[in-house]
């Protein structure tokens, strides 16, 4: 079940990249020699830890926030995305394959999941110096509705959420459940 979840996850994941490209095709411009799918071979085509000198090595959270940076100048995209598939990667050891004795940290697994409302909180509603937001994702004119983006991160938080509660109903441990992540719009570290 955890791989299968764990896939799912990883297509959820490519298909937010290839979304959130084609809504900022601008951010994929500031790195001429680079397509949505060197972009997607570079995230997902290995396992384990990696580090991407485009974002001074700067992983998981670290990464994320250079979207929201004003000082970061290079692709926010990448850097969200190198950092959220980093802290989901994370939550499952870097592990792609899984076997009966493995285990999983069900408070990583809550933590990501509270990480990512986190994130589409503030892909909503975090503005730039000139008062738009950091990348374009949801639209909400009066001409349309597009809430892709929020089906694509609610699917996201429920699969870690269900895997946190099964891991913690098969280890007999429980969840700290936390509060402050999206009142306060701070990630939580994993």
């Amino acid at each position: 079940m955890t791989d299968s979840v764990r896939q799912n996850m990883e297509k959820l994941l490519k298909r937010l990249l290839i979304k959130l490209y084609k809504r900022n095709p601008a951010e994929l411009a500031k790195n001429p020699d680079q397509t949505i799918k060197t972009r997607t071979k570079q995230l997902f085509n290995e396992a384990g830890l990696k580090r991407y000198p485009e974002l001074s090595g700067k992983q998981a959270i670290d990464a994320m926030l250079l979207a929201f940076d004003d000082h970061f100048h290079g692709d926010r995209v990448f850097a969200l995305m190198a950092g959220l598939t980093d802290m989901i990667k994370q939550s499952y050891n870097y592990r792609n394959e899984f076997f009966v004795l493995d285990e999983l940290d069900q408070q990583k697994l809550y933590n990501s999941a509270r990480n990512i409302e986190v994130l589409a909180w503030r892909l909503n509603h975090r503005l730039n110096s000139q008062e738009k937001p950091y990348l374009l994702t949801n639209a909400t004119n009066s001409n349309s509705l597009n809430l892709s983006f929020e089906r694509l991160f609610g699917k996201m938080i429920a699969l870690q959420d269900m895997m946190a509660m099964i891991i913690a109903d098969k280890t007999n441990r429980t969840i700290n459940f936390i509060v402050r992540g999206v009142a306060t719009g701070t990630f939580i570290p994993i």
